[in-house]
């Protein structure tokens, strides 16, 4: 770890760290320079499960993106190659890197033992508009699903599509299916119109795994303070990010401070109940200070510095999150459809 103050240290060392969204696993499977290996700690990129363990970490969401150009490649087998890599790292290094599918493996992840992954998808092209396929994704220990990226899909509109429609048929069903499997519903990134449907239709609490405030910085991925107090009321969590062009509206000055900021935004109008973090590493510019995974403590010295509470900052870290998850996920009887 870094030089951090040494009651920060302390209180991270003892918190439960779980970070809601990262893109790193498309690092794993891409070709020369930007490949790498996830077991070794590297310079390239932001998060390995070297600097994980460097940094606190005890819970990731690997999101299965399938990348920007989803029309020209198959996003189905893009998803399923995310999958093997995350299997391939638990059979090379099972005492690093653990599949959590329920809220049983959730509850038993400790500081001294592997670090625990949840996979998700980041918009449900990988289904292919077909339902099936969604059992099949959650046999596969697919937990956390982001129902759109920025574009349209068969489930709905994401934020750059800038219309007013709901959820298609598609994606109703999809969240009643969902509920019913133990599938995180998360929508970040979903329109606004999504946004209303989800909470109405979701018998489950749902998440906004990495979005900030749009209070303090005008971008469209960025909740409102409605949305914000919809998602508390439904007892979900937002995770706020990292993302500088999210944090700032000159991303190029964004800091730990508008982080912190956007934080301090989303306890206020949410509650810190409510108050999570979601990285996006691997898939965002993050301030300087946050720019590789061993620097997780950054925050926890800050919120120090701002002058909240140990219980406090230990909700935000991580104990949000893992409430939501324990709450959703299936116990370990009802884990195979």
């Amino acid at each position: 770890m870094n030089a951090y103050d040494p009651p920060a240290i302390e209180l991270h060392q003892r918190s439960f760290v779980f970070d809601g969204h990262c893109d790193t696993l498309g690092d794993a499977i891409a070709p020369p320079p930007r490949g790498r290996d996830l077991t070794q700690r590297s310079e390239k990129g932001h998060l390995d499960l070297p600097r994980m363990r460097e940094g606190g970490l005890n819970a990731q969401i690997f999101a299965c993106f399938p990348g920007a150009n989803r029309l020209n490649a198959c996003p189905t087998s893009a998803a399923l190659l995310r999958l093997e890599a995350f299997y391939d790292l638990t059979r090379r290094v099972p005492d690093q890197l653990t599949l959590v599918q329920t809220a049983d493996d959730l509850a038993a992840l400790t500081p001294d033992g592997p670090i625990g992954g949840i996979l998700g998808l980041e918009g449900v092209e990988a289904l292919a508009g077909d339902m099936s396929l969604l059992h099949t994704f959650h046999r596969l220990g697919v937990r956390n699903i982001g129902l759109t990226w920025n574009p349209r899909n068969a489930a709905a509109d994401g934020v750059e599509v800038g219309s007013s429609f709901g959820l298609t048929p598609f994606g109703r069903e999809l969240v009643s299916a969902c509920n019913e499997l133990g599938i995180m519903i998360d929508v970040s990134h979903l329109n606004a119109a999504g946004v209303e449907d989800v909470l109405a239709i979701s018998d489950k609490p749902i998440i906004a795994s990495h979005s900030n405030a749009r209070a303090l910085c005008h971008h469209p991925r960025n909740l409102t303070d409605d949305q914000i107090r919809a998602i508390a009321e439904k007892g979900g969590v937002i995770g706020a990010t990292f993302v500088s062009h999210f944090l700032h509206p000159n991303f190029r000055e964004a800091s730990l401070d508008d982080l912190l900021d956007h934080i301090d935004h989303l306890v206020q109008v949410a509650g810190v109940d409510h108050v999570g973090i979601g990285s996006d590493f691997d898939g965002c510019l993050p301030p300087p200070e946050l720019n590789s995974g061993e620097n997780y403590p950054a925050i926890t010295q800050g919120l120090l510095r701002r002058g909240y509470a140990p219980d406090d900052i230990r909700k935000i870290l991580g104990e949000n999150f893992r409430r939501v998850f324990l709450e959703v996920l299936p116990s370990s009887h009802a884990a195979s459809d």
